[in-house]
């Protein structure tokens, strides 16, 4: 089934972008072993750690509990990434030869039998142990019924009562039909019912061993929401939660709805919590409402209070499952997505520091030694890297959550822009974090974490600059990679990125900031105003891989484009 995310022109270009790397690994409709074995290299293996030593006797106990929790909810987003999904995993699980074994391990690496690196497209045969497999993921992935068509389900959603609409573009409910054939609305907690049961155990089982309250809080409440359906009150213990412990789990992002972008996929990280630094970054939450009033946007879409400063932490990632182990890892996270929360709290950022040290190491330090200068390369700093990221999960944060329209009713970002959203969000954040930083910086407030002056200003920009190489070079499948696109072709426009004749790059220090707060504005714009056609429009003209940005991504064919952990320590803590 062809993809219905963007319109036939990007969906052109999206096709022709691959970079150098994935056309020579790509996914082909049947691959070989060899083929199978070429793609799995694209990931470099690494073995994530994180230090237990301190963990109570109740929290060993818990962390064990979740870890087995978590493997559940692979099984659940397994279901919703595809109807057939769990068929397919256990007919590969059942075949011992060579292919059998290799196309298990690229289907658990992508979670379904299509590469994430490859635009979603098949590396099975169209038909495989009497499974039928689209020849790209569907869509819709199995939030809407099989076939169902974008302009059925948007005429059936505008044509419901309010309170019923809501519920059926709700992050928790999927689209079903009855037996006429008739659109209906089935909750998360009927849909997954035997699961969620199981989770639910789980995690109470974990609440009753932790001795923290606030994780003991969380655990209950989250537990009672997978079988009420209502995830409110768990979003915000979840917010509260300061445990050595930490755990997210549940349904939340929105990338696998690529025909809307409204139906939340179920993820788990199981971490421990870095207390030292998570200290360094408290005071980012001293100057939020500084930044949100300094924002390069009209004021009259600023937001005049911020909600309460939200917890940002550090944390060493000991297992990931469902969306939280697929394909690219994540380095970082900010959550919830529900806009009351966001509305009231903010949201919390989460950052994975053994990933985004795994990261630095495996893919972003060899790609600095092709695109970059030689006199630039130098400039590549990890703590660089890791405030960019922790900026753009703030920058989730602020900036427009909600639009009024010209009858006076009000709206939010994601439901305008539709399947745009995502796309436009993920750039936001990125290019809004950018401009955080360098505001920060220009203030001397940054001193103490990167530095001030020319010295520092070369590294934040330069490793933005390598930093978009490694997210391009993941293809233009997701929303990240859709939006770091925009921002590099624009630069480019603007003369703030040069392109030079090598196939390196480097950045006009002179163009550099205006640059930024121009594209930024435009973000913000869209966002303030829910302008879907405005963003479509950036998305047809920017989502491209251009021929001087190709010539930089056709060296990078011996580097991996992201990593494959192997969760020690989970392993060490869940064997009997």
């Amino acid at each position: 089934m062809k993809n219905l995310l963007a319109p036939l022109v990007l969906a052109a270009a999206i096709g022709a972008a691959f970079n150098a790397h994935a056309q020579q690994a790509a996914a082909p409709a049947s691959a070989t072993v060899e083929q199978l074995q070429a793609m799995g290299k694209r990931f470099a293996p690494v073995e994530l750690r994180a230090d237990v030593s301190r963990l109570s006797k109740g929290d060993r106990v818990a962390i064990a509990k979740l870890i087995e929790a978590a493997k559940i909810v692979d099984t659940i987003q397994l279901r919703q990434r595809w109807a057939g999904n769990e068929a397919l995993h256990a007919a590969l699980r059942k075949d011992t030869t060579p292919l059998g074994r290799a196309r298990l391990e690229a289907f658990w690496l992508n979670k379904g039998p299509w590469s994430t690196l490859d635009d979603n497209r098949s590396f099975m045969p169209a038909e495989y142990a009497g499974i039928r497999i689209p020849e790209r993921k569907p869509a819709g992935a199995n939030f809407y019924p099989e076939g169902a068509s974008k302009e059925a389900l948007e005429s059936w959603m505008n044509a419901l009562p309010a309170q019923d609409r809501e519920q059926a573009q709700w992050f928790f409910t999927v689209i079903r039909t009855d037996k006429d054939g008739k659109f209906r609305t089935v909750k998360y907690s009927d849909e997954y019912r035997p699961e969620l049961e199981q989770l639910a155990k789980l995690l109470r089982d974990a609440a009753a061993a932790t001795d923290n309250a606030s994780l003991k809080k969380f655990l209950n409440l989250r537990a009672d929401a997978f079988l009420s359906n209502d995830y409110l009150a768990s979003d915000f213990a979840w917010m509260d939660l300061d445990s050595p412990v930490d755990v997210t789990i549940g349904p939340y992002e929105t990338y696998n709805d690529e025909l809307f972008g409204y139906k939340a996929a179920f993820e788990a990280y199981v971490s421990i919590r870095d207390p030292q630094e998570t200290a360094k970054l408290a005071f980012f939450g001293k100057h939020l409402q500084e930044l949100e009033d300094n924002l390069p946007v009209d004021p009259q879409y600023r937001n005049p209070k911020v909600g309460a400063i939200a917890p940002m932490v550090v944390v060493n990632e000991v297992f990931g499952a469902g969306d939280g182990n697929m394909g690219v890892q994540t380095a970082a996270y900010n959550l919830p997505n529900d806009e009351r929360v966001i509305r009231e709290r903010g949201s919390k950022r989460v950052m994975l520091k053994n990933v985004q040290q795994a990261k630095f190491q495996s893919t972003l330090t060899p790609i600095s030694k092709q695109v970059l200068r030689a006199r630039d390369q130098k400039d590549l700093d990890f703590d660089s890297f890791f405030t960019h990221i922790l900026a753009h999960e703030i920058m989730h944060g602020l900036g427009p959550h909600h639009t009024k329209k010209k009858d006076g009713s009000s709206s939010t970002p994601r439901q305008d822009l539709k399947e745009t959203y995502s796309t436009i969000e993920e750039a936001k954040a990125d290019i809004t974090g950018l401009w955080a930083l360098g505001y920060m910086m220009d203030k001397g407030l940054l001193k103490d974490t990167l530095g001030q002056g020319e010295a520092a200003e070369r590294k934040l920009y330069n490793t933005f600059l390598a930093s978009a190489f490694r997210t391009l070079h993941f293809g233009l499948t997701s929303s990240h990679a859709r939006g770091m696109a925009i921002q590099m072709n624009y630069l480019l426009d603007k003369g703030a990125f040069v392109a030079h004749p090598d196939g390196t790059f480097s950045v006009d220090f002179g163009k550099i900031k205006g640059a930024v707060a121009d594209l930024d504005r435009e973000f913000l714009t869209i966002e303030a105003t829910g302008d879907y056609a405005r963003a479509k429009a950036m998305m047809d003209k920017y989502v491209v891989i251009r021929p001087e940005v190709r010539k930089a991504l056709d060296k990078l064919k011996a580097v991996p484009n992201d990593i494959r952990p192997s969760f020690v320590t989970a392993n060490a803590l869940t064997k009997k």
